[in-house]
């Protein structure tokens, strides 16, 4: 669930960078920066601190297995609820980026936080992966299938 939920994430993105690509006034530096550098450099970092720190690991790691035991994010309506808000989320950056185009703020921040999004949709599929091949989940996930 998690790596299509990454799959969209990253396809809604790029649709919006493309759009900041031929929208944006500008050079060509603008458009690198907002649209590949620092949301770039947001995503490491949220991807770094959310594998690397053991009680940040630890915690998404019990926050995902919670949701599994519950069965959040795994409804139809879950699923369209998640894609739903990263539509959303690239809404927002392309009416920021229209916004730029005719005089208004940079979307700057709404590149980085997507980029944020993104590091963590990524940390989520690595540290699922790695429950998954844990023995004694794998053991619980069949049990609880099989009821």
């Amino acid at each position: 669930m998690q790596a299509s939920v990454l799959a969209v994430g990253l396809l809604v993105y790029a649709g919006a960078a493309l759009d900041a690509w031929e929208v944006l006034p500008g050079g060509d530096d603008l458009r690198w920066k907002l649209t590949i550098v620092f949301p770039g450099a947001y995503l490491a970092l949220t991807l770094v601190v959310a594998l690397a720190i053991p009680a940040v690991r630890r915690a998404i790691t019990r926050h995902l297995w919670l949701s599994y035991r519950t069965g959040f994010g795994q409804s139809v309506i879950s699923v369209i609820v998640g894609l739903g808000l990263l539509v959303a989320l690239a809404g927002l950056i392309v009416w920021q980026v229209h916004r730029l185009a005719h005089g208004g703020g940079s979307p700057g921040g709404a590149f980085a936080g997507f980029g944020a999004g993104l590091g963590l949709l990524i940390a989520q599929v690595v540290l699922v992966r790695a429950l998954e091949a844990d023995p004694a989940v794998r053991d619980l996930i069949g049990r609880r299938d099989e009821a």
